[in-house]
């Protein structure tokens, strides 16, 4: 069995590289959003035309932005949607529910701090994570079958 993985969530820390390095030899892909934030955010303006409101801009981002990211979650088998500490993600909302509307299996990531907020999320997800490393062994269990060590 393959799985295609899609790593969505903030883009401040090692989470994605704990995950992609830890499933190394597992026959899983990844793929996610562009971590480049500034990319991201300027990337509508810089191919589509400037916009001299910042609303404009913001949406002309999101809507390109939003054609590799329905493509992404679509192709992939399981998604994982990380919530950092740091920042609101509302975008990683978006995503999760996006997922769960199109019935992909879901793994949300978060610390304990966000359980009260993000209990509606953890209900539509199959696996509620606080390390990346659990994900991983979510990953494993599910291609063979065997237990953390």
């Amino acid at each position: 069995m393959t799985l295609k993985v899609y790593l969505s969530g903030e883009i401040h820390t090692d989470w994605r590289e704990r995950i992609i390095d830890g499933a190394a030899g597992m026959d899983v892909s990844f793929n996610s959003p562009v971590t480049d934030h500034a990319a991201s955010d300027d990337c509508g303006v810089r191919i589509l035309g400037e916009e001299p409101n910042k609303y404009w801009h913001d949406h002309k981002g999101a809507m390109v932005n939003a054609i590799r990211t329905r493509k992404g979650i679509s192709d992939a088998d399981v998604v994982v949607v990380r919530f950092g500490e740091k920042y609101k993600q509302w975008n990683a909302a978006f995503d999760a529910g996006y997922a769960a509307a199109l019935g992909k299996s879901l793994i949300v990531l978060h610390g304990p701090d966000h359980q009260h907020a993000l209990k509606e999320v953890d209900a539509a997800a199959l696996a509620v994570a606080e390390h990346p490393e659990q994900v991983v062994d979510v990953l494993r269990y599910v291609l063979t079958g065997s237990l953390p060590g």
